[in-house]
């Protein structure tokens, strides 16, 4: 039998994420509590007191930052883990500065699970022990050499012990604790440190005095007090580390005698920040190597419509020059600007459209009907399917639900597929979109299928990797697919493909549809 550990509460809207996680931790050993929303989980924090909370930062109604508030103004010694998406870096090092314990990303790594729950398992006997050691205090006098030992003792675990870096210093400046985080992060040896270097010797030259005048003002976090300050410091490698600076100036009675500082590395979120930011910037890679593409084709498409308008102009004009206008040229006239009307507008909704897909812009998920989009894209990519021979079949189901999402990355994805069907079918062929709506599973499905070359069966589950391609040089990058599985998992949806060398390929996307 596994033994229980802490009582667990997750938090999410999302009932698959719910299921597989209670599944997960349960096995784990952890008493699971749940909540499908923000109010529903405070209630039960109130009521069961867990020790850990596992919350989504993206929830319907109070979402996960205000929830994180809450819990930590009834209780801060309660260990709280906030789960966000790629995009909400802003958010979980905003979550971060309130105090959450840790975060960690969707999709939800099994690795990054059990770390962040062991930080706060770590974190929670380290609260219990303070608390423990704080009520001896107040229990009983230490009145004799051996109980003043295991005090100092007690103490300079609980330091060495602590996830921050802990320096704490004379007056002066001198070095007096140097823990064992603080060794980490900085690479110095304790034994080089105590009662030879000064604080500021772990800052960029002035970096100190700056922080030391805010840590003595009352502008910061108190009089002679400074929390969660952004600064920089200097390993012993010479290297930058970003860092958050949580410090106090320590008084007894009216003498100063000393301060105390505690850093924690950002590295490591630097570090995601960069990612994500990468992760964007090949995104929009992707995208404007599926609009030049585009643009090579729309060229043609508007220069019909555009030779149509000038022909007529011209040929107005000419009649115009013979004199007068009769009631029959009257007549023929406002046919003419009619059909230049309709030309001029078709060359307009495609430049429109054009100049959408390519802006360049946040995440923004707003309630979206497929069907509209999935004839954008056909309209956008119409004229290409045309100078390649192939014939397109609409199947869209009426009366969809509503997908919550980005209208502008999802377009991009179905432009995607239907590229790659372009390039699958180099002599002509079919290509079959179709929408369908599944009441049990609440999911809308897109399926592009295309009746050409297929995919060899040894490099279908190498397709959504990134930069592998099957195409020859210059023909891609390898990242189109990649890119479309990233966006449909941000959508909380999931991306499949079927194929049979030499009769065609079907790439499935399911989306859940809005609550």
């Amino acid at each position: 039998m596994v033994e229980e550990k802490s009582k667990l509460l997750v938090i999410d809207d999302d009932e698959s994420i719910l299921k597989v996680l209670t599944v997960t931790l349960r096995d784990a050993g952890y008493q699971v509590l749940t909540a499908k929303d923000g109010e529903t989980g405070l209630k039960i924090f109130a009521e069961e007191g867990p020790e850990i909370v596992l919350c989504d930062l993206r929830m319907p109604g109070m979402d996960g930052i205000s929830v994180l508030k809450e819990m930590k103004a009834r209780d801060p010694d309660k260990e709280v883990i906030v789960i966000s998406a790629y995009a909400d870096i802003d958010l979980a090092v905003k979550a971060l500065q309130l105090k959450a314990s840790d975060f960690i990303t969707k999709p939800i790594s099994t690795t990054a699970l059990e770390v962040a729950l062991q930080r706060a398992e770590e974190r929670l006997d380290l609260t219990r022990e303070l608390r423990e050691y704080t009520e001896l205090i107040e229990k009983r006098w230490l009145d004799t050499a051996e109980e003043l030992a295991k005090t100092y003792l007690f103490q300079k675990n609980l330091i060495d012990s602590s996830i921050d870096a802990i320096v704490g210093c004379e007056p002066q400046g001198k070095v007096i604790i140097f823990n064992k985080a603080a060794e980490a992060v900085l690479g110095y040896r304790k034994e080089t440190v105590l009662g030879k270097l000064t604080i500021d010797h772990f800052f960029p030259p002035g970096k100190y005095d700056e922080l030391k005048e805010k840590l003595y003002s009352s502008d910061y976090g108190g009089q002679n007090r400074l929390t969660l300050y952004e600064t920089s410091l200097v390993a012993i490698s010479g290297q930058l580390i970003p860092a958050q600076f949580s410090g106090a100036v320590l008084h007894e009675g009216e003498e100063e005698i000393g301060s105390v500082a505690f850093f924690r590395d950002l590295r490591e979120i630097r570090r995601l920040e960069q990612q994500f930011a990468d992760q964007a910037r090949l995104l929009h890679q992707d995208k404007m190597i599926s609009l030049g593409r585009l643009a090579a084709s729309v060229v043609h498409e508007i220069n019909n419509p555009l030779a149509g308008v000038l022909n007529y102009a011209r040929l107005m004009l000419k009649i115009l020059k013979k004199g007068p206008v009769t009631e029959e040229n009257q007549e023929k006239f406002a046919k003419y600007l009619n059909l230049m009307e309709n030309e001029t507008d078709r060359c307009s909704k495609i430049v429109s459209n054009l100049l959408a897909f390519s802006r360049k812009s946040e995440l923004d998920f707003s309630d979206l009907p497929i069907n509209e989009l999935v004839e954008k894209c056909l309209m956008l990519s119409g004229h290409k399917l045309k100078l390649a021979n192939i014939t397109t079949e609409r199947h869209l189901q009426e009366r969809l639900p509503r997908v919550r999402g980005d209208y502008n990355q999802l377009q991009q994805c179905v432009i995607n597929l239907i590229f790659n069907a372009i390039d699958a079918m180099p002599k002509g062929g079919k290509l079959t979109v179709a929408t369908s709506y599944n009441a049990s599973d609440r999911n809308l499905t897109i399926r592009v299928t295309d009746n050409g070359c297929g995919i060899d069966k040894n490099d279908l589950p190498r397709i959504f990797e990134p930069f592998f391609t099957t195409k020859s040089e210059g023909q891609g990058l390898g990242l189109g697919l990649s890119m479309v599985e990233g966006i449909i998992e941000r959508h909380k949806g999931a991306i499949e493909v079927t194929s049979e060398v030499g009769k065609g390929t079907t790439f499935t996307v399911k989306l859940p549809a809005k609550k």
